[in-house]
């Protein structure tokens, strides 16, 4: 995590596509339950799971948004963006 803050990542020696440092990520941003093998990895239902665990998360943390992305054999994978659906008063 920490390369992303770094400017030594962005030079030729490591030969990334970027003309800057992306900075540090906010680590209460990212996911501490853990993710497909660490939550259950149930064969071919991997992505229910996911999205599952994911929505649980949203309601107890009231949360709006979750992005999910797991891979899959043969070098596929998927991605979701789910929103938390909060019905006016």
């Amino acid at each position: 995590m920490k390369a992303m803050d770094s400017d030594w990542f962005v030079t030729e020696k490591v030969g990334l596509p970027v003309s800057a440092k992306v900075g540090a990520v906010p680590m209460e941003r990212l996911n501490a339950w853990g993710g497909s093998l660490a939550i259950g990895h149930p064969f071919g239902a991997t992505g229910v799971r996911l999205m599952t665990t994911a929505s649980n998360r949203l309601v107890k943390e009231n949360g709006r948004f979750a992005v999910l992305s797991a891979c899959a054999a043969g070098g596929l994978a998927h991605a979701m963006l789910l929103e938390r659906y909060t019905p006016s008063k």
